[in-house]
């Protein structure tokens, strides 16, 4: 039986093994992310020691980057849903130029060119995001998005710990210098690409005349609880600075490259222990605290940075924000599903990535501003502070009935006709 087919079955009771197409995409989003966090923790040590750029000018690269990717997610999502949900060539061509742009990092001579090819590569990001998580959706039985969005952040996050293993390997042993560890990282990039390219088959496409019946891209079409929940979540991204600002912290205080590498890794496979868990819990006890615990931990976790003061309490304080982290990530993407129309899951992830994305610009910006001329204590705290905020409104006023869920049952929300 089709993958689409079994994923609208809700009168039986849903197996707990997830569909092929899940895990194949959890396997591409390891390759890459492997390939990624080669280059992605060298970013800062790039930028600080070679290239002579302080924070203001990480804040920049990253925010830009970040927005670059959003505006296109908004962009391939709709598209996808206007393809009739075929969604896997919009995937194929974004971690096709991700994986392209990428390893040039390696022979960037300068940091507007980093800034170039950083944007680049998230501009891949913005193609694949979208299509992709509506295409988990697709193919996932409602009560089982909290544990397939969880599985996929599991193997992302754990190709992010491989990947600054073999970088800290690489630098330590090899006697690699970062150019040559950043161009290696196309090997495992082009395994992910190849995978997407042969093991994801597409389910069937919808009804011509549902992708004709689509409503207009406009802000209001959402609902009011999917509104509410992406203002707060804007509020929240622009707290939420580049986690490279933690390695940028550790090399402020001495820490070697290698060992910031290694600090990299554990904090992805903190993330990556409990992803799964928290995917599974938000589908038995309800999406919004698997989310709130993980904005907690953000706010409590980059208060405590800015008063550390060796590489110790930068170790502990990492790790233990890793772990909470880790429970929300899947959640805050299954909250999405939650609130979309089938025929809409495209568009409806990419407002979700868009959102996130124009608050990224200002979030490094400010973050590396207050930085360089406050000092890392005042950047951390302030962050830190913004992000309680945003968990209050989301507990207060984001919270609506249809974010509540019961075993896996869910309670939909009223959608506003356009």
């Amino acid at each position: 039986m089709h993958e689409r087919t079994r994923a609208a079955g809700g009168d039986s009771a849903p197996s707990r093994r997830l569909p092929r197409t899940v895990v194949v995409l959890g396997l591409v989003s390891f390759f890459n992310d492997l390939a990624s966090d080669i280059v992605v923790p060298l970013i800062p040590i790039l930028l600080a020691s070679v290239l002579a750029a302080g924070p203001v000018v990480l804040g920049l690269v990253e925010g830009v980057a970040d927005a670059v990717a959003s505006l296109l997610k908004l962009w391939s999502g709709r598209h996808s849903d206007v393809m009739r949900g075929r969604r896997k060539g919009l995937a194929v061509a974004g971690y096709t130029l991700s994986n392209i742009a990428r390893p040039l990092l390696g022979l960037a001579g300068s940091w507007p060119m980093v800034l170039l090819l950083r944007s680049v590569d998230r501009a891949g990001k913005g193609l694949r995001g979208a299509p992709r998580d509506a295409l988990v959706v697709d193919v996932t039985p409602e009560a089982m998005r909290g544990y397939a969005f969880g599985f996929h952040r599991m193997l992302d996050n754990a190709g992010a710990v491989a990947g600054s293993l073999v970088a800290a390997a690489a630098l330590a042993w090899a006697g690699l210098s970062l150019t040559e560890v950043i161009l290696w990282s196309a090997v495992p990039g082009f395994v992910a690409v190849l995978l997407l390219g042969a093991g994801v088959r597409e389910p069937h496409p919808v009804a011509a005349a549902e992708a004709s019946s689509l409503p207009p891209l406009r802000w209001s079409a959402l609902s009011p609880p999917m509104r509410r929940y992406l203002l707060v979540l804007g509020l929240f991204t622009l707290a939420r600075a580049s986690e490279t600002f933690i390695l940028l912290r550790g090399h402020e205080l001495g820490t070697s490259t290698v060992e910031l590498l290694l600090l990299w890794a554990a904090l992805s496979l903190a993330k990556s222990a409990t992803a799964t868990h928290g995917g599974l819990l938000a589908d038995s006890r309800g999406r919004g605290m698997p989310v709130l615990v993980g904005w907690v931990a953000f706010s409590l976790s980059f208060l405590l940075l800015g008063t550390i003061t060796d590489s110790m309490q930068l170790w502990v304080v990492s790790v233990a924000y890793g772990l909470c982290a880790g429970m929300g990530e899947g959640a805050e993407r299954a909250l999405i599903s939650d609130h979309a129309h089938p025929r809409e899951r495209g568009t409806a992830f990419g407002w979700y990535h868009l959102v996130t994305g124009l608050a990224a610009i200002p979030a490094g910006l400010l973050f590396g501003s207050l930085w360089q001329f406050h000092g890392a204590a005042t950047a951390f705290c302030s962050a830190g502070a913004v992000a309680a905020v945003a968990a209050i409104l989301l507990r207060a006023w984001a919270w609506p009935a249809g974010m509540e869920l019961t075993r896996g049952k869910t309670e939909q929300p009223t959608r506003r006709q356009p």
